[in-house]
């Protein structure tokens, strides 16, 4: 115990206490609530994605007439509840001048509508709009997101502030991936699972998510009680100390950061999580449609994908402060990140020499397995079993339609697999290939992790030692934006237009995206600062123009004079 407790605590080494703002008690309790909000980010990610793979399969056996356009709706619905409360929680946390009350009722409400998703058995009817409304109760829940970032602005000195929110990334990026990892774990329960209450509740493959937020969700608040979590905001002490002024607010007031390359960003976080939220919301759907996967094959394989993409995304991690000593923050943004990205839609673009495998009602299969003896039919291979084109799932050694466990339909039927024919486009469409989606979701992997991690570490250096707080809530809104309309839009996409119209309209996005900040590249540097002030956080104001005319008029005794003289006066350019 003693151990894992010096692994979770941080401890000073003797460089972190020489400003004297803090004694090393103080240091570590600092950071204890600095690791704990990295944990929360996490589980509000987690509390979004753990779902995602497993949303449309349990929507499906609760409601089959509900169809994939709710599902967009009910994936969206958490980022809209997280975007409209994200500004009043906030302003709360700003009002009460803590965050402690905000985030202990967004953890308690988190913990009651896990519960409700996990609980929609319980419910005789509208189980899907309940469904809905847990989902958005959820995103209610995840808007403590801004009040978090407002306190890590706030309880990071200027040196520490970068590394902060890079980890806070980092975080929130592995709560995306290891959710649907969660996922595929908890397929071992099965579709009928273990009764909690005989006919009623079961804790199965779907419910069991609800249940880990519900846990980890309690393990959270208690993480936020007042004996474990101390609010130590030292960013004002700083900037007060080392500029010698009443507030802080008189140390940046004369500094204007770059807005326009401020917004490039925002934008660019936009479009970036809008492309990997749509991959994370229509994966299972989609594979279920191009490859005629059972939804419990569709849960197994995403849970081992999403756990290779989870070691890729952890390395890419490790990977970015290396490539970013040899190359700039930018050209790392552009090309390994926003570059990937764009392949993997582009690879996504339909490259099959065959059409999907339709999924025909069972009369027609019936009739199609009647041909003549002389007739070969084709015969589509899986790891599991055999599929017939165009027709239900067979074993090889076929001897009629036998029904697997959980493919009943409303009407007795049996569930044919593959792709709908009432997506007109299925019939038209040539098919997606495994290897493309292996080698698409292996770009996105990579290229996500990359690129929402220095958008938002440039973003920081381009706004300057100044708080970040309501800064990073329109960065967050942006991104709840996207999450928002991401599912709803391109679900809707694909399933009226299909794979070309989905997959080429996100890759012209990324594309022109990655343009514009070519074009932006130039100004996406921080704001440059005094190095000669011991950290203070200056803005050099000074021209090239007055630097030419300083040269021509000084000789190189007076320009040591000049220089002994910015010593005292603290002149910008002198570094």
């Amino acid at each position: 115990m003693e151990r894992l407790k010096n692994c979770l605590l941080k401890k000073p080494s003797k460089n972190d206490l020489d400003d004297g703002l803090e004694t090393a008690a103080e240091y570590t309790e600092r950071w204890t609530s600095v690791r704990i909000i990295y944990y929360t980010m996490f589980l509000m990610s987690l509390g979004f994605s753990i779902i995602l793979t497993g949303v449309w399969p349990y929507l499906d056996k609760l409601d089959p007439h509900a169809g994939k356009e709710f599902l967009g709706w009910i994936v969206g619905a958490n980022p809209v509840g997280q975007m409209i409360f994200s500004p009043l929680v906030g302003w709360w946390g700003n009002r009460l001048g803590s965050i402690r009350l905000p985030l202990l009722c967004s953890l308690g409400l988190f913990s009651i509508a896990s519960g409700i998703y996990a609980c929609l058995e319980l419910f005789p009817t509208d189980q899907k709009y309940w469904m809905l409304y847990s989902r958005f109760l959820i995103g209610v829940s995840s808007s403590s997101v801004a009040v978090c970032r407002s306190y890590l602005s706030a309880a990071t000195k200027v040196k520490e502030r970068t590394g902060a929110v890079s980890m806070v990334s980092l975080a929130q990026t592995l709560g995306f991936i290891v959710g649907p990892v969660l996922q595929g774990a908890v397929t071992m329960f099965g579709e009928d699972g273990l009764p909690l209450v005989k006919n009623k509740l079961h804790l199965n493959m779907y419910t069991a998510t609800g249940w880990i937020n519900v846990l980890m969700g309690i393990l959270n608040f208690c993480l936020f009680l007042p004996f474990v979590f101390k609010e130590k905001r030292i960013a004002a002490l700083e900037a007060m100390k080392q500029q010698g002024m009443q507030s802080e607010k008189e140390t940046w007031k004369s500094m204007k950061p770059d807005y326009l390359s401020a917004w490039t960003l925002i934008s660019a976080f936009f479009i970036l999580v809008f492309n990997f939220v749509f991959l994370e919301t229509l994966a299972t759907p989609l594979t279920m449609d191009m490859f005629a996967w059972t939804k419990a094959e569709a849960l197994y394989y995403m849970a081992w994908i999403m756990a290779v993409g989870a070691i890729l995304a952890s390395a890419m991690f490790l990977m970015i402060d290396p490539l970013c000593k040899r190359f700039p923050e930018q050209q790392v943004l552009i090309w390994g990140g926003f570059f990937l990205m764009v392949l993997g839609r582009a690879v996504y673009i339909p490259m099959s020499d065959t059409p999907p495998k339709l999924a025909l009602p069972e009369n027609a299969t019936l009739a199609s397995l009647r041909m003549e003896d002389d007739v070969t039919p084709y015969v589509y291979g899986s790891n599991f079993t055999n599929v017939w084109s165009n027709l239900t799932r067979v074993d090889f050694d076929y001897s009629g339609p036998i029904p697997t466990a959980g493919t009943e339909t409303l009407d007795g039927d049996i569930d044919a697999l593959g792709c709908p024919p009432s997506q007109e486009w299925c019939k038209t469409t040539r098919g997606m290939t495994i290897s493309q989606f292996l080698v698409g979701y292996a770009f996105t992997a990579i290229g996500y992790p990359i690129g929402v991690t220095l958008i938002t570490t440039i973003f920081s250096k381009v706004l300057g030692p100044r708080p970040q707080g309501t800064w990073m809530g329109i960065m967050t809104g942006s991104g709840c934006l996207s999450r928002a309309l991401g599912p709803v839009f391109l679900s809707t996409i694909y399933t009226k237009y299909g794979l070309y119209w989905t997959f080429g309209s996100t890759a012209v996005m990324m594309a022109a995206t990655m343009m514009w900040l070519w074009q932006m590249r130039e100004r996406l540097v921080p704001i440059p600062y005094d190095a000669s002030c011991r950290g203070e956080e200056l803005v050099s104001v000074i021209t090239k123009g007055d630097q030419a005319s300083e040269e021509k008029k000084t000789t190189e005794d007076g320009g040591d004079q000049l220089n002994g003289n910015s010593k005292d006066s603290s002149t910008p350019g002198d570094s």
